[in-house]
């Protein structure tokens, strides 16, 4: 019995895992404007990122209430998802099998993930949304979407590139190639700034598994500490008999509960991975109901020192010129659809998904362009790529309203900055060399770049140059312009921010505006 339990939890936790995945490459762009089930149902049955949204927005709007299942299920079965369900969970499993099982005295470390969790949740209720850098759903999809999966398929095409130079491909590896190509590679290779940087957090988080199985899940993890809560009165709970002689063994193979049990049971830590009624040489651990579970006491002092540095959150994020009257940054240019600023930030949880969807790899992590509450936050680089004119995927698949879903009707019309021209290096402003590669490529029904021809002296002959120019009224800032000028090292046109639909202040023109 306890075996079939093992392997029901392992089925379980691959079946999840595989599920996850499959939706995670599925959650692509494939040439149509539809997107039929994104990744996002994972983070919107993620009580934690729904609950600080909910704080942070003071609103319910745009929030699934798929939580409400996840917490339901703590309620009863205990933190079945931690155990049973999480994706990075069960990726912490495997990397834990390469660590090292030794008897250590109980440590006190738990209590840090329920720190953390107040102290976000502090920092919520001042509208600073920072629940996504932590939250392990946020986390796993932004790192495979930024890192690992690109450098995954990176590393098989350049595999399958070394076995076609080498004249190595027969019937098996070209079925082996065909499968992967229809399955696995997305449909356009995409690299994005920061892919390093998000790797390595992610193997360092991978790597905590060395030092202890689950390190991340026992210590630092604010949804674990959340479902912690709920998780008191269990309808299946553990029971100690007196036949335990406190050998150790299932605190060698604890997956989420204290180090030492010794007659008590630690419920909000429990991760039902069933793993001490497996090893124990007594058979003295079963599942019952009348063992009455042991709580977490977090210390007044540990909850007061949480507050006070969630709230001191607020005041260190916004002292930034970002948040004074009518300063804007200019490459700030954010995906169609996206809230105000203020409201964006309150929402997005660094997720990644509408980066991953975004079929010309235009949307990139930001920096600092936002300030470091908006680090890791959606930006588009025209530089990189442009935003495809009638494509409205980062709506679909954002899970908690940062970017609102737009028809393709309303897409069309919503801007998201302007186009500029740099006289000084546009060719034919200032080289009097023919280009009308701006003008060619824009994409709105009545061109935005539209061509005045100018006649020019050169020498003693009078030549006629097209030379562009931008109308503000009609220009969304798609910034395919930018993109395809062939002056690529610094484009001779390029997008600011400036004239987005989303802000009533990033203006530059006070009322409507007609070029003559």
């Amino acid at each position: 019995m306890k075996l079939k339990i093992k392997l029901i939890r392992l089925f379980s936790q691959i079946l999840f895992f595989s599920l996850f995945l499959y939706l995670f490459i599925k959650t692509e762009s494939r040439g149509e404007d539809k997107i039929g089930y994104p990744v996002k149902v994972f983070l919107e049955f993620d009580p934690f990122i729904s609950l600080s949204t909910i704080i942070s927005t003071r609103s319910l709007s745009d929030i699934s209430y798929f939580f409400l299942f996840t917490i339901a299920a703590t309620v009863f079965f205990g933190r079945i998802f931690c155990g049973w369900v999480c994706p990075l969970g069960f990726i912490n499993d495997l990397a834990g099998k390469i660590g090292l099982r030794r008897k250590e005295e109980e440590k006190k470390w738990f209590r840090l993930k329920y720190y953390l969790l107040v102290g976000i949740l502090t920092s919520a209720i001042f509208s600073v949304h920072i629940s996504g850098f932590f939250d392990p759903i946020s986390i796993l999809v932004r790192s495979f979407t930024i890192s690992i999966y690109p450098g995954f398929v990176l590393v098989l095409e350049n595999i399958f590139d070394i076995l076609y130079s080498a004249e190595l491909i027969g019937d098996f590896t070209e079925a082996i190639y065909n499968f992967f190509r229809e399955n696995v590679f997305p449909f356009k290779i995409q690299s994005f700034f920061q892919s390093f940087f998000v790797g390595i957090l992610f193997f360092i988080l991978l790597g905590t598994n060395l030092i202890e199985k689950r390190f991340w899940c026992k210590y630092l993890c604010p949804l674990g500490a959340l479902l912690g809560f709920f998780s008191f009165f269990p309808l299946i709970r553990k029971s100690i008999s007196e036949g335990c002689t406190n050998c150790g063994v299932c605190e060698l193979y604890c997956s989420g509960g204290l180090k030492a049990i010794k007659h008590s049971w630690s419920v909000s830590e429990c991760i039902e991975c069933y793993e001490c009624e497996n090893v124990c040489p007594k058979n003295a651990i079963s599942s019952g109901k009348n063992q009455k579970p042991k709580k977490v006491d977090l210390g007044r002092r540990g909850v007061a020192f949480a507050i006070l540095f969630g709230a001191l959150f607020h005041p260190l994020i916004k002292v930034h010129p970002l948040y004074r009257e009518r300063f804007f940054s200019s490459r700030l240019i954010r995906p169609p659809g996206a809230l105000g600023e203020p409201e964006f930030l309150k929402r997005c949880i660094r997720c990644g998904e509408c980066m991953k969807v975004c079929p010309t790899n235009a949307l990139q992590p930001s920096f600092l362009e936002s300030g470091p509450e908006g680090i890791w936050t959606p930006i588009l680089v025209p530089k990189v790529g442009y935003c495809e004119f009638r494509c409205t995927m980062c709506g679909q698949v954002c899970p908690v309203g940062a970017i609102k879903r737009l028809t393709p009707e309303e897409k069309i019309k919503t801007k998201i900055g302007l186009a500029f021209i740099d006289k000084n290096r546009c060719l034919p402003y200032a080289f009097n060399r023919p280009c009308i590669v701006c003008e060619e490529v824009c994409p709105t029904p009545k061109k935005a770049i539209y061509l005045e021809e100018k006649k020019i002296l050169i020498g003693k002959v009078n030549i006629v140059i097209k030379q562009p120019r931008v109308d503000p009224e009609l220009c969304v800032g798609c910034g395919i312009c930018e993109a395809k000028c062939p002056v690529s090292d610094s484009p001779a046109i390029y997008i600011t921010s400036i004239q987005e639909s989303r802000s009533k202040n990033n203006r530059l023109f006070i009322g409507n505006y007609r070029s003559s």
